[in-house]
């Protein structure tokens, strides 16, 4: 087995003498990088500056070259360093992109730009093994690509090819699904196994809810369609990184506070008044300490667990699609819809373009395509238009008849047209 390299290290060389002992070389410090020993100009009592000299180099020879290249000879790894050091500050959720980026670089890196095509897009989808998980990691790196371009370090041009879109999920709860499930969230005890005693091996309940924090982001997600992370950050104090809820006004300030706002629209909403007498009442007795969704007195930042477990026990119908906490979202658009909400309100409600809101959920409106399908189904009434028309038929007719009309005015050998007798101004 080959010995690992030592890496990129400091060498003192020792001075040189010749024969005579006159010193021919001064000792000085070299960077030594495997069989590479490169000069760094520093001699005796010079130890900080060989230091820096090598701190440099190493970040010089790490670091992605940020110059014009030609994309046959630009790593998709300095890429995505270049990316991730210029963009990482920007995003919403850093966890989730440090893992897509470290995707990225486990697949991608030894490639080169030029490698970046259709088969390795495929191939990267392959290695994936989930359509929608790759489709958003290919988008960051077509962004990280384009990036690097507009930075001016490459001009080919290099596409980056990302699989389909999956159907847009569909499942949404009946208002007797929503409260089945809000119910067992509410009512479910948690069952122990007995250790010791009579009743040793038996399984009892408990008097411990451990599904109510559910209940109540089950709460929120219905009546304001929010999105998980925001209703999970929702908090009676205006705090960084926390969504605010102004319980005195009844406003639900989405965005958490500090963050930036993205193509996610988390758009200020009022609350219905409803779930704002619950929120007061919640914050009131102490349910909610710091956040309006908390297990044992902390936030949670995701309720994905308990939420499965509670349409287990619900035995809510999977089949026709999985039930998530992103479904809340569906149903509070289904819902509006039903109801006639105007889609314009509606759209600004859920924080969300008319154009998705009509495209995804419209076809639940009362008033969905009704003027057309009552149109069809009815008997033709007869058109406002019929006498004029006919009356501009006839006068076309008379017109075309050979000759015109003679009229007797005055005796004799006194004839005119009608023509003559309208132009005189008798009729």
């Amino acid at each position: 087995m080959p010995r690992q390299g030592r890496g990129p290290r400091l060498w003192w060389r020792k001075e040189r003498r010749d024969k005579a002992g006159k010193i021919v070389a001064r000792g000085t410090w070299l960077i030594v990088d495997g069989r590479k020993h490169i000069a760094t100009g520093c001699f005796a009592g010079e130890d900080r500056q060989a230091q820096e000299r090598l701190a440099a180099y190493i970040a010089e020879k790490y670091a992605p070259a940020r110059r014009l290249k030609d994309i046959e000879d630009i790593d998709v790894a300095d890429v995505l360093s270049v990316y991730y050091e210029d963009r990482r500050e920007t995003q919403a959720n850093k966890a989730k992109f440090d893992e897509r980026i470290a995707r990225l670089n486990q697949w991608w890196g030894g490639k080169v730009l030029s490698d970046v095509s259709g088969a390795n897009c495929r191939a990267y989808t392959k290695w994936r093994g989930n359509n929608g998980g790759s489709r958003r990691d290919l988008e960051d790196l077509r962004a990280a690509i384009n990036h690097h371009a507009k930075e001016g370090f490459h001009r080919g041009v290099v596409r980056v090819v990302l699989p389909e879109k999956g159907l847009p999920r569909e499942r949404w709860l009946t208002r007797d699904e929503a409260a089945k499930l809000l119910w067992t969230c509410w009512r479910y005890r948690e069952t122990q196994t007995v250790h010791v005693g009579p009743l040793k091996g038996q399984k009892v309940e408990t008097d411990k809810r451990p599904l109510r924090h559910v209940a109540r982001f089950i709460l929120i997600g219905l009546y304001t369609g929010t999105r998980a992370g925001a209703i999970a950050s929702a908090s009676p104090f205006r705090e960084p990184g926390k969504s605010f809820v102004d319980l005195d006004s009844g406003i639900f300030y989405r965005l958490a506070i500090g963050k930036r706002a993205t193509t996610k629209r988390q758009t200020p909403v009022p609350l219905p008044s409803r779930l704002l007498a619950h929120l007061r009442r919640w914050s009131r007795l102490g349910i909610a300490e710091s956040h309006f969704v908390e297990w044992n007195g902390k936030p949670v930042a995701s309720v994905k667990t308990g939420f499965a477990s509670a349409v287990n026990l619900a035995k809510l119908d999977v089949s026709i699609g999985n039930v998530t906490p992103q479904t809340l979202r569906h149903t509070a658009a289904t819902w509006l819809m039903q109801r006639a909400a105007p889609m314009w309100e509606a759209a600004g409600f859920l924080g969300m373009s008319e154009k998705t809101l009509r495209e995804t959920y419209g076809h639940h409106h009362p008033d969905h395509l009704r003027v057309a399908a009552n149109a069809i189904g009815t008997h033709s009434a007869p058109s406002k238009n019929v006498g004029l028309v006919v009356s501009l038929v006839d006068e076309k007719a008379r017109r075309e008849k050979p000759g015109q009309t003679l009229e007797n005015t005055g005796g004799p050998g006194r004839t005119r047209t009608c023509n003559q007798t309208v132009m005189s101004g008798r009729l």
